[in-house]
């Protein structure tokens, strides 16, 4: 079992946050996975000053950043953390991005995902209204990266409903994707499986889909149901509400078998519309 999905009820206390994350991902790391994904704002759902949340962490001088090389490296593991807000790199008084990491099993940052869609929309929920741009700026990158267990496609929520992105990430070699969510209950019960399975299904990846899953402060519910779904679109393992390990296991001859018998990437025939975004390949 070299991957873990971890699926969280995060609150408005980060440190309380980063103690339930811990325990979950030292769950993940006995049972053998190699490479674990934890979700959207699995530190800091529902806190109320997201930009100097952003500001310390942009500085060093916050809670999470420190916590995840920590915890990499104490496990051995490979941690895709969620998102968190961040300024832009060597900026940080700049405006927060919603930014998806990817650390080693050494505690080194490899690679960094700012979530290129932002959650402006209407739902009908208690809340209603979602506005993620009053609080995050755009992306403007598409990023990949090797692991030990295969090349791995960064991103976040609302880009489940963007397929270009995926179409970008295959391109560029993914093998596995990180889906790191905060998926409301509404939207979740109308379309999360199947965005998943259709993103899986259309690049042949793995989808490793890391959700929030119960009541969080200001009465929003999220969805929950974390996944890990297989290049055939298969779901793997699933969690409808409350905390939980999800385990599996990349098997890469059943993928290569898949992608030889259904050649999708060579026999497409439309190009991404608009000017590509820039591919990072990161490497360790």
């Amino acid at each position: 079992m070299n991957l873990a999905v971890i699926q969280m009820v995060s609150q408005d206390q980060v440190a309380a946050n980063l103690l339930s994350a811990r325990r979950l991902l030292e769950q993940a790391a006995e049972q053998g996975a190699q490479l674990a994904v934890l979700p959207e704002n699995f530190a800091a759902m529902g806190c109320r000053d997201l930009a100097a949340l952003a500001r310390a962490e942009g500085a060093g001088q916050g809670p999470i950043l420190p916590w995840l090389t920590q915890a990499a490296r104490d496990l051995g593991l490979w941690i895709v953390g969620g998102t968190l807000p961040l300024p832009p790199d060597a900026q940080p008084d700049a405006r927060p991005l919603a930014s998806s990491l990817l650390f080693d099993a050494q505690g080194q940052r490899v690679a960094r995902y700012d979530k290129l869609h932002l959650f402006d929309v209407e739902v009908a929920d208690s809340r209603g209204r979602y506005r993620e741009s009053d609080d995050y700026v755009h992306g403007a990158q598409v990023v990949v990266a090797d692991t030990p267990v295969g090349r791995i496609g960064l991103s976040v929520c609302y880009d489940l409903r963007f397929p270009e992105l995926y179409m970008a990430l295959r391109a560029a070699g993914a093998e596995l994707i990180s889906a790191p969510a905060a998926f409301t209950a509404v939207t979740g019960a109308a379309h999360w499986e199947v965005l998943l399975r259709a993103r899986a299904i259309e690049t042949q990846c793995y989808l490793l889909a890391a959700n929030q899953g119960g009541s969080h402060p200001g009465g929003r519910e999220t969805f929950g149901h974390s996944c890990l779904i297989d290049p055939w679109g298969c779901v793997m393992a699933v969690q409808p509400r409350g905390e939980a390990v999800l385990l599996g296991t990349r098997d890469p001859g059943q993928q290569a078998g898949i992608r030889q018998k259904m050649p999708l990437a060579s026999q497409r025939r439309f190009a991404p519309p608009g000017k590509p975004l820039p591919v990072a390949m990161e490497k360790p």
